[in-house]
């Protein structure tokens, strides 16, 4: 079925390097991890051909579809102009503004896997089941002490939990990708540990994961030009010491947003005096 949509439309690949599921037994599969009902509306990211949009929309209230590349947005209108469940946008999903939508489902596009994720956090929704190269969704669920615990890692812990539901090999896309993907499952949930200045922990996750490999110390002053704490020297000799003398890569997310809280209530209490010696 999706080869023949394929070569009815004379699709080879995407102009934005798209790899299309062909098989059905997967599409079938994420549908499914969904766990759609007639009361949802699912965002979809990258739709393509409309492989997946086309069993989405049997399932739910409504399908919101974006669609970057203009062949394929003919495509889309061309199959569900007529279907009144499914709503199709074109554009950057980077760029355009969402709906309100309960749950997103995606085969999303691979080169912008980070900045959709964190932009799909800053929405309310209930589950996502999302498509990512195989390195990247492991990245998303590793645990510290491991050489894909990163920035990544910690930040989804924030937001959500993540879980990998299946690795899906890549003999099943056309055309056939360099690499495996995986599925992952996204369900938001309020933080399992304290963060007292989101920005500042987002901010400061990713500077010291950019020295994984220095000790804390080493790397909150290396960074200090991205994080700007005033008395920088002050501050770190006052964080806690059992920290300071792990790597990043080797401190639980909750160990990490307990050293940016410090920071946080540090430079709270420095800046009077500061102010005052001025």
């Amino acid at each position: 079925m999706v080869r023949s949509i394929l070569k009815k439309y004379h699709i080879k690949g995407g102009a934005f390097d798209q790899h299309f599921l062909i098989d059905t037994g997967y599409l079938d599969r994420i549908v499914a991890a969904a766990e759609l009902s007639p009361e949802d509306t699912v965002l979809e990211i990258g739709a393509g051909i409309g492989n997946l949009t086309e069993r989405l929309a049997r399932h739910a209230k409504k399908v919101i579809a974006i669609e970057l590349d203009p062949r394929l947005v003919e495509v889309l209108h061309d199959r569900f102009g007529d279907v009144e469940n499914i709503e199709i946008i074109p554009g950057d999903a980077l760029k355009v503004a969402f709906p309100e939508f309960d749950k997103v489902v995606s085969n999303l596009p691979y080169s912008i896997s980070s900045e959709i994720t964190f932009k799909l956090f800053r929405h309310p929704f209930k589950m996502g089941v999302l498509m990512y190269q195989y390195e990247f969704a492991k990245r998303m669920v590793s645990p510290p002490n491991c050489k894909d615990y990163s920035r990544l890692t910690v930040n989804t812990s924030y937001f959500a939990e993540a879980s990998i539901l299946m690795k899906v090999p890549k003999g099943v896309f056309q055309p056939v990708p360099e690499v495996d993907s995986a599925v992952i499952k996204l369900v938001p949930r309020p933080s399992p540990f304290e963060v007292r200045d989101e920005a500042f922990f987002l901010d400061f996750v990713t500077a010291v994961f950019s020295q994984r490999r220095k000790k804390l110390r080493n790397a909150i002053l290396n960074t200090n030009h991205l994080l700007r704490i005033p008395d920088v020297k002050e501050v770190v000799n006052q964080l806690p010491a059992e920290f300071l003398s792990k790597r990043p890569e080797n401190l639980e997310p909750g160990e990490l947003a307990e050293v940016a809280n410090r920071i946080v209530e540090l430079n709270a209490n420095l800046r009077p005096a500061s102010e005052s010696d001025a």
